[in-house]
């Protein structure tokens, strides 16, 4: 059985305040009968364990990390869309739906339309410097599930580039 809880939230469950960076909170996942959910506590806000609390834990919420912005590097973001295409790892599918929408809105493609499969809605796109043509998986994600994929590629990315220093040292 495979559960899907949400990362570390910035508002306290208790007070609806933020939660500030560096304090302790306390987390807890919570089965409301329908799903489980993560909530998080400040503190202040903690009055006990809610109830149908499965699991608590105490942890320390994270100070936000100075990452100097790069720009992004359209052809290193298309190297690692072919990547994914290549692998094809269903695991990573809505990660290459934010690269094709990235590479998009970059010029890196073009959208030529789209292709119904049964429930899925599949949009159709040109590389526009001749890699090929491309077929991605429309998931019509939330914003919360388009933040957690832009973390992961942005990890990624700052991997890359990482190593990419280190080849040029």
């Amino acid at each position: 059985m495979e559960y899907h809880l949400k990362p570390l939230g910035k508002t306290c469950a208790g007070t609806g305040k933020l939660l500030a960076p560096g304090s302790q909170c306390i987390s807890v996942v919570v089965d409301d009968g329908t799903e489980l959910k993560r909530l998080d506590y400040s503190k202040e806000g903690w009055k006990g364990p809610p109830e149908g609390t499965l699991a608590q834990w105490q942890c320390a919420v994270p100070t936000p990390v100075d990452v100097k912005k790069r720009l992004l590097n359209p052809d290193a973001l298309m190297n690692y869309f072919d990547q994914l295409t290549e692998e094809a790892n269903p695991l990573q599918e809505k990660l290459r739906y934010i690269l094709a929408i990235l590479l998009m809105h970059k010029k890196r493609l073009r959208e030529e339309g789209t292709r119904s499969s049964g429930d899925d809605e599949f949009l159709q796109f040109t590389a526009t410097q001749g890699e090929g043509a491309y077929e991605v998986r429309n998931f019509h994600l939330t914003d919360e599930e388009v933040a957690e994929l832009q973390d992961s590629l942005n990890a990624h990315l700052a991997v890359e580039a990482g190593n990419f220093e280190q080849e040029a040292a």
